[in-house]
């Protein structure tokens, strides 16, 4: 990892999921730049506000996406596993079939492995730049 952090919290491990554990739609940091430029293109033509769900309609597990970090960083993660927190519902993944339609917008990150490397690499370049 890069150091910010001695331990990670996993919040809940008693969702009915296949692991026990929230699934998210966890989305590339440049899909989710790409999906806002096509909003602007589309309100510069014209387009008329509206809201729009950001994502690939699929998710991955707390546990999966720690499992990638712990892999892609070469590393063990220190996890602590506490109780959920309130409100946390077992899955929240993006209905982005009218973000597509609309804005025709395509991710292209949809690997969790590159978007964990992408994370990482940002983090990592972060703590090599100077303070200003």
């Amino acid at each position: 990892m890069v150091g910010k952090r001695d331990r990670i919290a996993i919040y809940g491990t008693d969702y009915e999921t296949p692991d026990g554990t929230c699934i998210r739609d966890y989305i590339h940091v440049e899909d989710l730049a790409a999906a806002h430029l096509h909003a602007l293109d589309y309100l510069r033509a014209g387009g008329a506000p509206t809201t729009l769900n950001c994502g690939y309609g699929r998710g991955f597990s707390v546990r999966e996406v720690l499992a990638e970090v712990a892999r892609v960083a070469g590393t063990k993660l220190s996890v602590t596993e506490s109780a959920r927190r309130a409100g946390d519902p077992p899955q929240l993944v993006a209905a982005a079939r009218r973000i597509r339609d609309t804005l025709g917008w395509t991710p292209r990150h949809e690997d969790l492995a590159g978007i964990v490397a992408t994370a990482l690499a940002w983090e990592r370049q972060l703590l090599r730049q100077p303070m200003a």
